[in-house]
C-alpha cells in the first residue's frame, strides 16, 4: 500500500509531543529484550519513536506515521515508511520481528502478524493486550465502562492472537507502580494522571472516535479522589509493587 492510498494514521493526529509522556519503562524493556533471545538483527514493526528498540542489536524500524518518525532520536535505528500488513522486506531477512503495542492499530492484524512471521527467521515477539481484562481495570470498570467497550473492540482475543502468531509462549507483563511509559494502564497507581488532558492526549484510547462523549466518569473519579473513596475502593492494590491488567508478551520461536 502506497503512502498516498493509506487511511489517515491516528498518530499523525495525536502523536505530536508523544515523547513527553511515552518513554520506555526499563523493566518492560528487559522482558521484551529477553524474549528476543540471541537475535542479532531485529525489525520493529509499528515502531513509533523507537522506545523499546534494543540499542545493542541491528534494528530496522517500520513506522507509517510521519509525525512519529520525526520524533525518533538522532542516531537511532534507520526507519522506513511502511505498514505492518505489507512489509517491503525479503522473506526471513531478520533474526526476529517485534511489534510493541501496535497490533490494535493495524487495519488487518492477521495480515500484519503473518508478515512478522514471514520476515523473521527465528522469533516473533509481540507486546499486546488481552481484552478479557478490559472490564477488570478500575479506571474502565468503575469510571469509563462505555469507553472500555469501545476500546476492547480493537483487540482480538489473546487466544486468536497467539494462534495467528503460532506462539510458543504467552507471558504476563505486569505494570510497575511507577511505570515510566504512559499507555492506558500505566498510571494504575497514579489515578490523578487520568485527569490531566496532556497525559490523555498521548493515549490512543482517549482519541477513539466518539471517546470524548464517554468521559463523564472522569468527573466522578475527581470527586472520589477528593473524598478518599478511590483509595477505599482500591485498597487491595495500593501496596502492590506491580499489577497485571492484561498486557501480554506473545513469543513465537522457530529456531531448531
Amino acid at each position: 500500500m502506497s503512502p498516498e492510498s493509506r487511511p489517515t494514521n491516528v498518530y499523525d493526529e495525536i502523536g505530536v509531543d508523544y515523547t513527553a509522556n511515552r518513554q520506555a519503562d526499563p523493566r518492560i524493556a528487559r522482558q521484551i529484550h529477553s524474549a528476543l533471545g540471541d537475535a542479532r538483527s531485529v525489525v520493529n514493526v509499528g515502531a513509533g519513536t523507537g522506545a523499546y528498540e534494543p540499542s545493542e542489536r541491528e534494528v530496522l524500524a517500520v513506522e507509517p506515521s510521519r509525525v512519529m518518525r520525526a520524533q525518533r532520536p538522532p542516531g537511532g535505528a534507520p526507519c522506513i515508511d511502511a505498514t505492518a500488513e505489507s512489509l517491503p522486506l525479503p522473506d526471513r531477512s531478520f533474526d526476529a520481528a517485534m511489534a510493541i503495542l501496535s497490533l490494535h492499530h493495524w487495519s488487518d492484524w492477521r495480515a500484519g502478524v503473518s508478515e512478522l512471521r514471514r520476515v523473521a527467521r527465528r522469533r516473533v515477539v509481540i507486546l499486546t493486550y488481552d481484552p478479557a481484562h478490559g472490564s477488570r481495570f478500575w479506571l474502565l470498570r468503575d469510571y469509563l465502562p462505555e469507553l472500555a467497550a469501545l476500546d476492547i473492540k480493537r483487540f482480538p482475543s489473546i487466544e486468536e492472537q497467539a494462534v495467528a502468531a503460532e506462539a510458543t509462549v504467552v507471558d504476563r507483563v505486569p505494570l510497575p507502580r511507577d511505570c515510566r511509559d504512559g499507555f492506558l494502564g500505566a498510571h494504575w497507581r497514579r489515578p490523578h494522571a487520568y485527569l490531566d488532558p496532556g497525559i490523555r492526549a498521548g493515549i490512543s484510547t482517549f482519541q477513539l472516535p466518539g471517546a470524548q462523549a464517554l468521559l463523564g466518569g472522569l468527573e466522578r473519579l475527581a470527586r472520589d479522589l477528593g473524598t478518599g473513596r478511590w483509595e477505599q475502593r482500591n485498597r487491595g492494590i495500593l501496596d502492590l509493587p506491580e499489577l497485571d491488567i492484561g498486557h501480554r508478551l506473545i513469543i513465537a520461536r522457530s529456531e531448531p
